[in-house]
């Protein structure tokens, strides 16, 4: 299996059988047992009811065998695979119905029971396994309507609905395995997507944190290495010409020694935990966004960055070069960049209250079938020619938007998405602001610095919290 094929399978949840534990089947099989027990009792001691107690005691042994195999045999922390998660209900399925076969079939109201390992299957494993347990049971079920021990008294009363009842309480659970094993797999996928997008959004604000953090370390490195590299320079070149007619060099060299173990110094302390560059911490609101939506800008688009500046005449804020904002904007211009006919505008506005920006291509925009549910993780949908053309190894699921809206609403961000014109309208795209349009508006608070203090002192750079 190749990379990619490994990434796909982790985020479109094929393998998420593996997230069932042997020991928690096993749990819930022991509290099975004791209730089947338990009820077998009641039934016979309280009620007068009769049975057939020697199925009851190979169906429920089996149970008790198959347990105690499983738990000394397996160690506790044992994940099952699809194929033996699907075994494992499959047997209980089995077993249920044959005790149900052995009491009265669907004539017994325990029979609803049957819906519990098919909500399992559907919620932990994958469709084709989900199928063959709901059909299992319901296959099982309809044996069930028509052939099963009448339940009866000890004077040989029988109890038994009308067929009315029984087709009734037949349809019923049938359609119970239908409902419950779609509604379960679709609630079990959604929590799914969401949780492997939320994991994927944490890797990439994790990668972006280092990034900044590596460039802060960069900057720093140059800023306080510059004194002592420039000193062990000026040092050297006056032992170089010294060398030409004296013998005697011992100042210069020990002076040469200590800016040495000085530079040792900080590149150990830099080594063992970074230092913060405050330079770093903040810069223009326009140079942020140049930042971001560097890495696109020399791929055979246009991308103009205008600034439209304030309203109230206000000057242009300075904000805080979050690993957040650049690694969303920067996803959010790639997409335009990857959609686009040949030009993306950022358009960049601010007042005293707030900053907004627009990117805005001319692309044919958002399809209309996904506009609505824009920035939800793993949308999927059939691909073009004309997709397939601009992003040849993107496969559609939505991740990347996903991201980039969910870093930027981590920030305040109130982010929106339309279209400058009808998808299908192609002449009035290319070199035109009708394509794909996103808003994103912040209040000034959040992001920025207070107007005035990007100019007051920073103070000494200080080391990484570890």
């Amino acid at each position: 299996m190749s990379e990619a094929d490994s990434k796909n399978t982790l985020f479109t949840g094929e393998r998420r059988s593996n997230w069932v534990r042997l020991r928690t089947l096993v749990a819930l099989r022991w509290i099975a047992i004791i209730g089947q027990i338990g009820s077998i009792l009641v039934a016979y001691l309280v009620f007068g009811l009769r049975f057939e107690l020697g199925g009851f005691a190979v169906a429920i042994g089996a149970s008790v065998i198959l347990n105690i195999v499983a738990s000394f045999i397996y160690p506790e922390n044992t994940r099952l695979s699809e194929r033996g998660a699907t075994l494992m209900l499959l047997f209980d399925i089995a077993q249920l119905s044959a005790l149900l076969y052995f009491s009265g079939g669907l004539n017994n109201p325990f029979a609803i029971l049957i819906l519990a390992p098919v909500t399992i299957s559907a919620s932990a494993l994958q469709p084709k396994s989900s199928f063959l347990t709901g059909g299992a049971a319901i296959a099982l079920v309809s044996f069930l309507a028509l052939h099963h021990v009448p339940l009866h008294t000890e004077t040989g009363t029988i109890h038994t609905m009308p067929d009315i009842f029984l087709l009734g309480s037949w349809a019923g659970i049938v359609i119970g395995v239908v409902f419950m094993g779609v509604f379960s797999w679709k609630v079990a996928s959604e929590i799914n997507s969401m949780s492997e997008a939320l994991l994927a959004t944490q890797m990439a604000l994790t990668r972006e944190q280092k990034l900044t953090d590596l460039g802060g370390v960069i900057a720093a490195a140059a800023h306080e290495l510059g004194t002592p590299l420039a000193t062990i320079k000026l040092v050297s070149s006056e032992l170089v010409d010294d060398l030409q007619g004296q013998a005697e060099l011992c100042d210069d060299a020990r002076l040469i020694n200590e800016q040495a173990d000085r530079c040792r110094d900080i590149l150990h302390s830099m080594g063992q935990a970074g230092k913060d560059d405050l330079h770093m911490r903040t810069a223009p609101l326009q140079a942020v966004v140049e930042e971001a939506a560097q890495p696109h800008m020399n791929r055979g688009k246009t991308v103009k960055i205008e600034v439209l500046g304030a309203e109230d005449r206000t000057t242009q804020p300075f904000v805080y070069r979050r690993p957040e904002i650049i690694h969303g904007l920067r996803n959010l211009v790639q997409n335009a960049v990857d959609f686009c006919e040949t030009t993306v505008w950022i358009d960049i506005s601010w007042s005293h209250q707030d900053i907004r920006l627009r990117i805005i291509d001319d692309g044919a925009g958002f399809p209309a079938s996904v506009i609505g549910r824009i920035g939800d993780p793993f949308m999927r949908r059939k691909r073009t020619e004309r997709d397939q053309e601009k992003r040849p190894g993107y496969n559609g699921m939505g991740l990347g938007l996903f991201i980039a809206k969910t870093l930027l609403e981590r920030t305040g961000a109130e982010i929106t998405f339309a279209n400058g014109s009808d998808r299908h309208d192609l002449h009035l795209h290319a070199g035109r602001r009708s394509g794909a349009i996103v808003e994103l508006g912040w209040q000034r608070e959040l992001i920025s610095l207070a107007e005035g203090e990007e100019n007051r002192a920073l103070g000494e750079n200080t080391p990484f919290a570890t």
